[in-house]
């Protein structure tokens, strides 16, 4: 009973793996952003009126699985080149962490709306994008390493473009609305049962609830909603966690069953087809040796059926982890795939430790201070290994970390230069 008490108390009493949250928010947008515009040349051709998947095709489909996308509205040119470029806004918004809660919507809406307009385009990190896209939007993932983080730890937490940003959502969705267009795509996944129109309602509604009682009732209310706030915060973490779970368990499970994967040979076929090979010279000296070949392809499946099982030993997990991305950064380098090794690391990153992130974003800041010609705190006590602060019982140590920074478990120590202050407002 008092392991479930003081688990209650971290998910209801604060953000739980802000840090975490924050590097899947920045890889993930991150990923789709540096996509659309590598793609901008041929944006036509993917998701426009150019492309093969036409639009008649693509409404019949659309038609048929409810899903939601934009595109499908009106067949104007300047009508996609409005959403590509809102997309491409969207995701810059997202990666800064400006004025996450819209972005992380907007950001949902454009991913969607490109992706469902041509579901033939991708190389499978565009279902993670999809998949985090949703997630993100119930995560309060710019707590840290935002610029809505930077905005409240300086005290100024204006809320007057975030309240002018909502009217103009609202004032679109109302338009879209009573153009009939909700009706035709609106139905996906998410809600089958509802739709997204009540969906995009009532997260307008329960915002404006939310600004209301931050300003008129701060006290036993905005408790209330901070809590629950905070557990779909914890919720929506641990959806991205089963969800990559999923995704490794199931590579491995169907790569058992292969013959190719069983002897040991799979990865000698990609390596030899020219969709695969951006370094001929690279992947023909890898095909060429019987034991590379052999090792990666056991190792491959090894890795992803063993992870799931090791998230009960820290230590093996982030042996795991760091093999993992290696092996996707391997993957972008060798076969080609840039973009789908992007997202899976960015989905991957749930996992890392709080104390390695902390002390990466405290080296990052330090060499963007020096960089900038700005000195800044940060003395030779921030050189230490970012395990050095938690010596014996490391996952303890760091949960306990993580409950004083929140303000759950006794005082808070003062965090490094740049960290904003414990802050539960929605952005």
């Amino acid at each position: 009973m008092g392991g479930l008490s003081r688990g209650l108390s971290l998910v209801t009493g604060g953000t739980v793996a802000p840090y975490q949250a924050a590097v899947v928010r920045i890889g993930t947008s991150l990923t789709w952003l540096l996509f659309l515009l590598r793609e901008w040349p041929h944006r036509q051709k993917l998701y426009g009126p150019d492309g093969p998947w036409s639009w008649d095709l693509a409404h019949r489909l659309v038609s048929d699985n409810h899903a939601f996308t934009m595109l499908l509205w009106g067949r104007a040119d300047a009508w996609f080149e409005i959403v590509y470029a809102g997309a491409i806004v969207a995701s810059a918004m997202l990666l800064l962490g400006w004025r996450t809660r819209t972005a992380s919507l907007l950001f949902m809406i454009g991913v969607l709306s490109l992706q469902n307009r041509s579901v033939f385009v991708g190389d499978g990190g565009d279902n993670v994008i999809h998949l985090m896209a949703i997630y993100l939007v119930f995560a309060r993932c710019g707590q840290v390493w935002s610029l809505d983080a930077r905005r409240r730890a300086r005290g100024r937490d204006g809320d007057g473009a975030g309240i002018a940003l909502w009217i103009v959502l609202g004032l679109a969705l109302a338009v879209a609305q009573l153009l009939g267009r909700m009706g035709l795509t609106w139905t996906e996944g998410l809600l089958p049962w509802l739709g997204w129109t009540p969906f995009l309602w009532g997260f307008l509604l329960l915002q404006a609830v939310w600004w209301a009682v931050r300003r008129y009732a701060p006290g036993e209310p905005r408790t209330v909603l901070d809590i629950l706030g905070n557990i779909l915060h914890a919720a929506a973490l641990l959806v991205i966690v089963v969800e990559v779970c999923l995704i490794y368990s199931t590579a491995g499970w169907y790569k058992v069953q292969g013959s190719r994967w069983q002897d040991g040979t799979a990865l000698y076929y990609p390596l030899h087809l020219d969709d695969f090979t951006p370094w001929p010279g690279l992947s023909h000296a890898m095909a060429t040796s019987g034991l590379i070949v052999m090792v990666i392809t056991y190792g491959t499946v090894i890795v992803q059926v063993a992870f799931p099982f090791t998230l009960i030993n820290r230590r093996v997990k982030n042996v795991l982890l760091a093999l993992m991305m290696v092996e996707h950064a391997s993957i972008a380098v060798v076969l080609g795939l840039p973009f789908f090794s992007l997202a899976m690391i960015a989905a991957d990153a749930v996992f890392l430790p709080t104390g390695f992130l902390r002390w990466a974003g405290d080296r990052l800041g330090r060499l963007v201070r020096r960089g900038g010609g700005a000195g800044g705190p940060g003395g030779p006590q921030d050189s230490r290994p970012w395990d050095a602060e938690h010596p014996g019982d490391v996952e303890a140590a760091e949960a306990a970390e993580d409950a004083r920074a929140r303000g759950v478990v006794g005082p808070r120590r003062p965090g490094p230069a740049g960290e904003p202050a414990p802050s539960n407002l929605v952005v």
